[in-house]
């Protein structure tokens, strides 16, 4: 059966080539979509048919997402985490550049010499003014990362080729982000020690509650006069007020970031970016290609990657039937799916059960094709979510 994909954005063409035309079709208007492909687009729960299956956000944030109210359906919603990595990456060294030396204000000046036609004046004159534009540079100088993923890991490695030093914090490590990092990258114990021993400063962190507001007045306080900030992450990790009287006290030398603010524009110690971060033709690629891969392996099978509400679970596919099982992350749910399906002499060949926060999520290889009472009868036990026959049966 042909599935509907609905795209709220432009998406990379790379992407939905993933998505075969003989058993997809994608459109930016459908009435009941199996599932939605978006980019920024704000996405309010109103906009979600009871159709829709899964969301997947082709970049990494899901701030424009209800993703609450996608759990309580049983929506699994999916990011792309590391695919617009370089892209950001690469930004921040911009960044980090536009911040050591007199680059944006030295090209402002030049822009003012129009009139003088003679090239030896326009030399003498340039002679004459460039000293208010030097700069120091990057080598021997710190750089503390805050947040070491796919980015952050990134950001500490360029910094380190660029002869920085690198101090790094995340309570959060995985291992998967340890074993990436390399050795020279100092660990802080504080964001506060971090703050204190650094003359850059590069945030890498999600919008949560926790995160929200995170650089306030009180780490500014502990943090070395003269310190240049970059924030590519998000606007809201840095409380404003904070910000702005860290610059104003001379505390904070730049403040570099992707995320104008109307009280921040025009200032000559702020540099802003028009959310430019993952704005490559590569990065647009790369995280379109990774949502609809991961979109198609779970309408296909329903295996999950990378999903902000949903355990990660994978089970390799079999012949036969498979059932999704999502249920309240409560004990005995799953002993009462499995005993309907025993009560039917429907063998069940191979499963899988993970559960994150209040979601329990199962994967179920069955022998036989269960009827359409038997699945009504397992939806309707108390704490399913929902139930999904994946596939052709054998």
């Amino acid at each position: 059966m042909v599935k509907q994909v609905l795209t709220l954005n432009q998406i990379s063409l790379k992407g939905l080539e993933r998505l075969p035309r003989d058993c997809y079709e994608i459109a930016s208007e459908f009435s009941l979509p199996d599932a939605i492909l978006l980019r920024s687009y704000k996405l309010q729960e109103k906009d979600i048919p009871d159709s829709v299956l899964a969301i997947a956000r082709a970049g990494a944030g899901v701030n424009n997402i209800p993703v609450a109210a996608c759990s309580a359906r049983g929506i699994p919603v999916f990011n792309s985490p590391g695919a617009n990595a370089n892209a950001v990456k690469e930004l921040v060294a911009t960044g980090l550049l536009l911040g050591s030396r007199g680059v944006i204000e030295g090209i402002d000046y030049v822009k003012t010499l129009g009139d003088l036609t003679d090239e030896a004046q326009l030399n003498k004159t340039l002679e004459a003014q460039k000293k208010q534009f030097k700069g120091s540079e990057l080598v021997g100088k710190t750089l503390g990362v805050v947040g070491l993923g796919a980015i952050g890991s990134l950001v500490a490695e360029m910094a380190l080729t660029l002869g920085m030093d690198v101090v790094g914090f995340d309570p959060a490590l995985s291992v998967e982000a340890a074993w990436r990092l390399s050795s020279q990258v100092r660990r802080a114990d504080t964001l506060s020690a971090l703050f204190s021993r650094c003359d850059y400063i590069s945030l890498h962190l999600p919008v949560l509650d926790s995160t929200r507001g995170l650089i306030n007045a009180e780490l500014f306080s502990s943090m070395r006069t003269g310190t240049c900030l970059l924030n590519f992450a998000r606007q809201e990790i840095v409380d404003e007020d904070g910000l702005l009287r860290a610059l104003d006290d001379g505390l904070l030398r730049k403040y570099i970031a992707d995320f104008p603010a109307p009280a921040l524009i025009g200032r000559d110690d702020v540099i802003l970016m028009p959310h430019i971060g993952a704005s490559t033709e590569e990065a647009e690629d790369n995280c379109a290609i990774m949502a609809a891969d991961q979109l198609r392996d779970f309408l296909e099978s329903g295996n999950i990657r990378h999903s902000v509400n949903f355990p990660t679970l994978q089970l390799d596919r079999d012949s036969g039937c498979r059932l999704s099982v999502t249920n309240e992350n409560v004990p005995k749910i799953l002993g009462n799916v499995l005993s309907i399906l025993a009560d039917e002499n429907i063998n069940v060949t191979d499963m899988l059960n993970k559960s994150r926060d209040e979601i329990a999520y199962n994967l179920i290889d069955i022998g036989s094709q269960p009827a359409l009472e038997v699945l009504n009868r397992m939806r309707s036990v108390e704490g399913v979510v929902n139930v999904r026959l994946i596939g052709d049966c054998a």
